[in-house]
Order: C-alpha cells, then structure tokens, then sequence
C-alpha cells in the first residue's frame, strides 16, 4: 500500500497525532476511530481474516483490484530461511 500515517490519518478521518499516539501505544484509541481506520483500510484493498482455516490467529490480507487475495494457494506455506533456525534454548519445547 505505501500509506504514511497522514494518508491513513486523512483517509480515516483522524487526527494525525491521535493515529501516531495509537500506534506508538501512547493513547487508547476510541471506538470511533478505530471503526473509521478499519473502514479506510478495508476500502484500500485490506482484508482482516479472523483467526481459522488461514492462519492460526487474526491477520490481514491485501486484496487485488479483482477483490481476490494475492497469495491465493492456501495449500503452501512460505518459509523464510530466518525461520527455520532453531534459536530457542535446549529444553524450551515447543
């Protein structure tokens, strides 16, 4: 997408230091607000999945213009080589 805080600030219709402060942790966002940054969001393209079949928590996805995920085959999973480093200490399980 390549928004800056002040796109997604005007888009949403929120003050741009209330949107910094939020997510910075500073400040709790409203529901208002946080209702209006979803909805600009969703309007760009950003699909918010619930936790399910996709992924194992919440997450986002970025729509094509044909409104269709970019990573349509559900069946693989990308593995970054950072990832596949076992850096936990012995014993941690997992």
């Amino acid at each position: 997408m390549n928004w800056s805080q002040g796109k997604l600030a005007e888009c949403a219709g929120v003050g741009p230091a209330a949107l910094a402060e939020f997510e910075s942790n500073k400040r709790t966002v409203i529901s208002n607000d946080l209702a209006a940054i979803r909805t600009a969001l969703e309007a760009a393209g950003v699909a918010f999945l619930d936790a399910g079949a996709v992924s194992p928590g919440p997450g986002v996805s970025l729509l094509g213009r044909n409104e269709r995920s970019f990573d349509v085959d559900e069946d693989q999973i990308v593995q970054y080589r950072e990832n596949l480093v076992n850096d936990a200490p012995p014993g941690a399980g997992g």
